[in-house]
């Protein structure tokens, strides 16, 4: 994995927070302006580039291009060429990259309670809104923003190798 280093249309380099912390590192990913947009329409399944361009309303193409090139190293989106000449390429995201469904979900639920309050994410079937909540799969029960916290992940054994004879 490459860390995220290009310099975008600006010249600037992505911002760095200098923290452990997964927020703050996710956010160096992910948090130049137009990256979780694009994730979001790609949620949807398998777009072309022009798709993207004309349904994210005034990103640049050279801006476009560097988000998705920076979201290929980083394994959350696979570019598929569906022709040779001119090269065109289809763009879809990865396993990881659907991770962030939850993410993109988990913001529009927000920003339709706190900021676009005329809209809801709601269920297909009932058309109830949405909330998102966590969940313990080893209490089975939800559990409330209070009580949960950060840990470091506990270490596995790694196998060792044989000694080279």
């Amino acid at each position: 994995m490459t860390s995220v280093s290009v310099k975008d249309y600006t010249g600037a380099v992505p911002k760095r927070y200098g923290q452990r912390c997964p927020v703050a590192k996710s956010l160096e990913l992910l948090g130049e302006r137009w990256t979780l947009l694009v994730i979001r329409d790609l949620l949807s399944g398998s777009r072309r580039f022009q798709d993207l361009q004309t349904s994210l309303d005034g990103i640049a193409p050279n801006v476009l291009s560097e988000r998705l090139k920076i979201l290929e190293e980083h394994g959350i989106v696979a570019r598929e060429f569906y022709s040779e000449h001119p090269p065109r390429a289809a763009y879809a995201l990865t396993p990881r990259g659907r991770d962030l469904g939850m993410v993109v979900g988990a913001l529009a639920v927000w920003g339709a309670r706190h900021v676009h309050k005329n809209v809801a994410l709601v269920h297909d079937e009932c058309d109830a809104a949405l909330e998102l909540k966590y969940y313990c799969p080893k209490c089975d029960t939800r559990v409330s923003g209070r009580t949960v916290h950060l840990r470091a992940r506990k270490k596995t054994a790694r196998p060792r190798r044989a000694a080279a004879r």
